[in-house]
C-alpha cells in the first residue's frame, strides 16, 4: 500500500505563491503516475497537474498552465506543486494522488490512492 501526506497549504493574497508537498510512503516503487487535484465546495474534483514518475513527463490543466509547476524528488519520495500568480479561483482543497498504471493523467476517477488534502485559500 502507498500512503500520501500533503503539506504546504495556507492563505495568500492574489498574485502570491505557495508550494505544496506530498510525501509518499509504503510500496512507492509501484507508482507510475502522481497528480495534484483540487476540489472547491460544491464542485467536482478536478485535475490540476500530473507527472509520469518514470519519464518525468508532466501534464497540466489549461487553467494553471504557466502558473503552476509539478515536480518530484525521487530520493525523498516527495511530489511538489509550485503555485505562482495565484488567483481567488484557485481556492480549494488540494489533494495528492497516485496510481500504479498509466492512462488519463488528470482523471481523478482513475486514481485509487489519495492523501487527506491541504487547504489553499486565495483572497482578492
Amino acid at each position: 500500500q502507498v500512503q500520501l501526506v500533503e503539506s504546504g497549504g495556507g492563505s495568500v493574497q492574489a498574485g502570491g505563491s505557495l508550494r505544496l508537498s506530498c510525501t509518499a510512503s509504503g510500496y512507492t516503487v509501484s507508482i507510475i503516475n502522481m497528480g495534484w487535484f483540487r476540489q472547491a465546495p460544491g464542485e467536482e474534483r478536478e485535475g490540476v497537474a500530473a507527472i509520469s514518475t518514470g519519464s518525468g513527463i508532466t501534464y497540466y490543466a489549461d487553467s494553471v498552465k504557466g502558473r503552476f509547476t509539478i515536480s518530484q524528488d525521487n530520493a525523498k519520495n516527495t511530489l511538489y506543486l509550485q503555485m505562482n500568480s495565484l488567483k481567488p479561483d484557485d481556492t480549494a482543497m488540494y489533494y495528492c494522488a497516485a496510481k500504479k498504471w498509466g492512462g488519463p493523467p488528470l482523471d481523478a476517477s482513475d486514481y485509487p490512492r489519495w492523501g487527506q488534502g491541504t487547504q489553499v485559500t486565495v483572497s482578492s
